[in-house]
């Protein structure tokens, strides 16, 4: 997810420095370039990795497999 974000924000980046539209320092193309660069950074490091809908189901097994136990 958050390689998504940083995709989105090199190409906007991108797009801003082909134009060469005049922006303010906030959304100039490489601030915008070391922000998504952080992001891809974040990915890496696994955050983002653990938004899974399974953890829910995998609730409902550790019940079963300790109720099998008796």
């Amino acid at each position: 997810m958050l390689a998504f974000v940083a995709a989105a924000l090199f190409a906007i980046a991108f797009i801003i420095r082909v134009t060469e539209t005049s922006t303010d320092v906030i959304f100039s193309p490489t601030s915008l370039m070391l922000v998504g660069l952080a992001f891809l950074a974040a990915h890496s490091a696994g955050l983002g990795s653990g938004w899974s809908t399974r953890r829910s189901s995998t609730r409902g097994n550790s019940t079963r497999r300790s109720g099998s136990r008796r």
